[in-house]
C-alpha cells in the first residue's frame, strides 16, 4: 500500500513494542516480570468505578459538549486553580480522551512547517513524533544525570532561536523521574519572558506523583499562566489509576481552547460521557486511595533504587517524582542490554534511547509492579549482569 509521506515521520512508543515482545515470550511459556509499561498496577478506586457505572445506568450514553461536560470543566478549573495558585475559567478547559490529544492538538494548532520546538531529552517520545509529523523541527536540550536530570539554563537559552514556536516541559518527568524546582521554574520563566512569542506546553500528568518536594508548575509564574501562553496538560490516568478510561485535559488561553475544540470536533467528537462523570467523582470524592498509592510507590522506589545501585556497573539516582527509575549502565550498549535482560532474565524494561539520543547509557524501569516482583527482577538482573561481567574478564 502507498501511504502519505507524512506517515514516515510518525514515531511510536517503544514501551508497547517491548510489551508485545514480552507477551509473545509469555505465550511460549516464559515468565516475564513487566517493568516496561508506564501505568499504575492498582485498580481504579471503587467509588470512581461506581460513578461511571451509575452514569451508564442513568442514560449518560450520548454525545456530550465537545470540550467536556460543564460540571467537569468547572471542577477541573477549580482543581488547577487551587493546586497552581492561579485563576482558571472553565472556558479555558478542554477535556479529551487521554492526555495525548492535548499534545497533538497543541502542536497541530501552533506549529507550522519549519517551526522549531524545544524538547527536553530524554523525554516522552511522542513529543518528537508529533513535531516531526506536522513538519516542525525538534531541538533537544539535554537532561543529564550529573544535574539531577534538570535543565542547564544556559543550554536552554541557547536552544531558543528566532524560529522557536513552542517549548515543551515535563515535570515530574518520564523517563527520568526528575522534577522542576522552584528555582528552575523561576529561571525558565525569566528566559521565556524574553520571548513572549513562544508558547509553553507543560506536561504535568504526574503532578500528584511527588515524593518529597511540593509540585511546581511554570504556569504559576507571573506572565506564564494559561491565560497567556502556557498549555497545562494533565489527566486522570496516573493519579487515579484510570489509564484505560482515557480521560485527560488541557488548560490554556480561551482562543486556543476554541481551536482545540475544533480539532476535537474533527477527530473524536467528544470524550466518553460515562468516563467524564467518573472523572468528576475522582476530583470530588475521597483522595485517600491516591495517598495510599503514592505511599506504595515510594516504598517501591526505595527498593528498586537501592537494588539497582548494588548491581555491577549500575548507578541510579533517587527519582523525585513519577514511578520510573532511570539508571546509568556502564559496559553495555543499552539497546542490547534491554534485549538481553528480556531474553535471559525475563525482565522487560526499556532502553534509554527509546526516549531520545541523550538517553543512551540508561535503562528505564517502571516500578509499577509489586515489591515481590521488583525484588525477583533485581535478583535475575544481578545474575545476568554478573555472568556478562565474568565473560568480559
Amino acid at each position: 500500500m502507498e501511504f502519505a509521506k507524512r506517515m514516515e515521520r510518525l514515531g511510536t512508543e517503544t514501551a508497547f513494542s517491548v510489551l508485545a515482545k514480552a507477551k509473545a515470550l509469555e505465550a511460549r511459556g516464559r515468565e516475564i516480570i513487566h517493568l516496561e509499561i508506564g501505568e499504575p498496577d492498582f485498580a481504579t478506586p471503587s467509588h470512581i468505578v461506581e460513578a461511571g457505572c451509575r452514569a451508564l445506568r442513568d442514560g449518560e450514553t450520548h454525545y456530550t459538549p465537545t470540550a467536556g461536560i460543564p460540571e467537569l470543566r468547572a471542577a477541573i478549573a477549580a482543581e488547577v486553580a487551587r493546586t497552581r495558585g492561579i485563576a482558571v475559567d472553565p472556558a479555558q478547559v478542554v477535556v479529551t480522551p487521554g492526555g495525548k490529544p492535548i499534545m497533538f492538538f497543541a502542536i497541530l494548532a501552533l506549529v507550522d512547517e519549519g517551526d522549531e520546538v524545544l524538547i527536553p531529552s530524554p523525554s516522552f517520545p511522542i513529543y518528537e513524533s508529533m513535531v516531526n509529523f506536522v513538519g516542525g523541527r525538534p531541538v533537544f536540550v539535554p537532561l543529564r544525570q550529573e544535574n539531577e536530570f534538570r535543565f542547564d539554563l544556559d543550554e536552554f537559552r541557547a536552544g531558543l532561536s528566532e524560529c522557536t514556536t513552542m517549548v515543551i516541559l515535563n515535570s515530574p518527568a518520564n523517563p527520568t523521574g526528575g522534577v522542576l524546582t522552584p528555582e528552575d521554574s523561576a529561571g525558565l520563566a525569566g528566559i521565556l519572558r524574553e520571548r513572549p512569542d513562544v508558547f509553553v506546553l507543560s506536561d504535568e500528568i504526574y503532578s500528584r506523583m511527588l515524593y518529597e518536594s511540593p509540585f511546581t508548575s511554570i504556569a504559576s509564574e507571573p506572565d506564564l499562566g494559561p491565560d497567556g501562553r502556557t498549555i497545562i496538560l494533565d489527566g486522570f490516568s496516573k493519579t487515579y489509576a484510570m489509564t484505560g478510561w482515557r480521560l485527560g485535559y488541557g488548560v490554556m488561553p480561551v482562543p486556543l481552547a476554541e481551536q482545540m475544540t475544533k480539532l476535537q470536533v474533527n477527530s473524536n467528537s467528544c470524550t466518553n460521557a460515562a468516563t467524564q462523570y467518573a472523572g468528576l467523582e475522582a476530583l470530588a470524592g475521597p483522595q485517600d486511595t491516591v495517598d495510599r498509592m503514592l505511599f506504595e510507590f515510594r516504598s517501591r522506589r526505595d527498593l528498586i533504587v537501592s537494588g539497582l545501585n548494588e548491581l555491577p556497573g549500575v548507578e541510579c539516582l533517587i527519582p523525585q517524582g513519577a514511578f520510573y527509575a532511570f539508571p546509568r549502565i556502564t559496559g553495555h550498549p543499552t539497546d542490547t542490554l534491554a534485549d538481553l535482560l528480556l531474553e535471559e532474565a525475563g525482565v522487560a524494561c526499556l532502553s534509554g534511547t527509546a526516549f531520545g539520543h541523550y538517553g543512551e547509557g540508561h535503562l528505564r524501569f517502571s516500578y509499577a509492579n509489586s515489591r515481590k516482583n521488583i525484588s525477583r527482577a533485581l535478583q535475575r538482573m544481578d545474575d545476568v549482569l554478573s555472568r556478562t561481567a565474568k565473560r568480559r574478564t
